[in-house]
């Protein structure tokens, strides 16, 4: 396992041994910090050199999980399996569904009016959420790791004989993975490989694809990617980490004009929303005397707080504020894995 490092400008260097990490802190040449669930280290001290080697990153989308490798032709820096981003489109739906409905009481709504997006180019709600997860996690990626190369598992469309209205034009599985492609090109150098090339890979150095795709080890969706990332960049023909690191999209209920279902009297109360009571949002980091690393979901009536752990599910209800002390922002939901024994 090796650490992230960043200069004094949060620029990303080659990553170090733990040793060595533990030195610059003892020596106060580093300052140690977490970065949504990894540690790393910040240099504070002129680097002795800058010598960069080529780090690609192999990315297996799925549409339940995700594979994704950071890797150098010497070592395996950081293995992550993602669960898929979904249900947005139905949310979308829901949502006007609900306005729809709100026209026809008396009650504020927003009224109808043409469609500004007819004859334009745009990318389906649900579909350029689960392809921006995906950019989002690169980034995440390269504010660590001094990435210059990307390699994608590439995916097509279904398509059909003698079908006017079905082809890859407007699938939106091309559209999204097109776009993906596109601000791919902005920032790295974007290479592809079919699944059978893959499959090839795989085969050719002896690495075997668990057929649970639900579980969280490295055979699962990481052998996948780390074999796009060796084909990318070389090294040894054997993983030298298999850890994996789990995360996962915070389900965020965005803010709502009322709920659903009236109450009592026909009354339908404000749902949803990110921000709390004195300065504070939803989905932060917190460190709770009793329970730990801990993450602020949600304030009741009478001004207690609801806290969540990291795997999302709820620990208490009525947490006072004095109780924890704020650390910073989530991204993501975040967990340790299963390791593969080799």
């Amino acid at each position: 396992m090796f650490v992230p490092v960043v200069d004094k400008n949060q620029n990303p260097l080659m990553p170090t041994k733990p040793s060595r990490a533990r030195k610059w802190i003892r020596d106060k040449k580093a300052t140690p910090f977490w970065k949504n669930g990894v540690f790393c280290v910040r240099l504070n001290v002129d680097p002795s050199d800058r010598y960069f080697q080529d780090i690609a990153v192999g990315v297996d989308p799925g549409s339940k999980k995700e594979g994704f490798t950071v890797k150098s032709e010497s070592h395996t820096y950081l293995n992550v399996q993602a669960d898929a981003h979904s249900k947005v489109g139905k949310k979308v739906e829901k949502r006007r569904e609900l306005r729809r409905g709100r026209r026809s009481r008396k009650c504020p709504n927003r009224k109808n009016r043409m469609n500004r997006l007819a004859n334009k180019v745009r990318i389906p709600a649900g579909t350029r959420a689960r392809w921006d997860w995906k950019l989002r996690i690169l980034d995440w990626l390269s504010k660590l790791y001094p990435i210059t190369h990307i390699c994608v598992e590439d995916i097509k469309a279904r398509t059909i004989e003698r079908a006017k209205k079905w082809n890859t034009s407007f699938s939106p599985l091309e559209v999204g993975k097109q776009w993906f492609y596109a601000e791919i090109k902005k920032r790295w150098q974007l290479r592809t490989l079919q699944g059978w090339e893959t499959k090839e890979i795989r085969d050719r150095l002896g690495l075997k694809k668990s057929s649970k795709k639900l579980s969280e080890t490295f055979d699962a969706h990481c052998v996948d990617s780390w074999c796009l990332a060796y084909h990318t960049v070389g090294g040894s023909d054997i993983p030298d980490n298999t850890d994996i690191f789990c995360i996962s999209p915070i389900p965020i209920q965005r803010r709502a004009l009322h709920r659903e279902q009236p109450k009592k009297g026909g009354i339908r109360s404000r749902y949803g929303g990110t921000v709390l009571a004195n300065g504070l949002v939803k989905n932060t980091l917190v460190k709770h005397a009793k329970y730990g690393l801990t993450r602020l979901s949600g304030i009741n009536a009478k001004g207690l707080f609801a806290l969540y752990n990291l795997d999302g599910k709820r620990l208490t209800t009525g947490t006072k504020r004095n109780s924890f002390r704020v650390l910073t922002r989530l991204n993501f939901n975040y967990r340790s894995g299963v390791s593969s024994p080799r």
